[in-house]
């Protein structure tokens, strides 16, 4: 099942506390940038984000707690150090 955009729109209304929020769609799902490194995304109209210390896993967790605005925010400033950086495209 893909995610609405509907329900993407109210969890960027949830960390719209946060400067440098964006998204890729991708096949029916959303990937979540926070500063340019992958946070998680949207999954089946769920919030999921990495696990922390990240090892190379892609498992995610679910985030229950998505009403509380505060709490969100606080997570996502919490994971941006310990995120990895985005690994430089390959040239053609």
């Amino acid at each position: 099942m893909a995610s609405s955009k509907d329900y993407l729109e109210f969890i960027l209304g949830q960390l719209c506390e946060l400067n440098d929020i964006s998204y890729r769609a991708m096949m029916g799902e959303f990937i979540l940038y926070y500063k340019g490194k992958i946070v998680g995304g949207i999954y089946d109209d769920r919030l999921l984000v990495k696990p922390l210390p990240y090892d190379g896993a892609k498992e995610m967790l679910l985030v229950d707690d998505v009403d509380n605005k505060d709490y969100l925010t606080g997570l996502f400033d919490a994971m941006y150090d310990e995120l990895p950086n985005q690994k430089p495209k390959k040239k053609r």
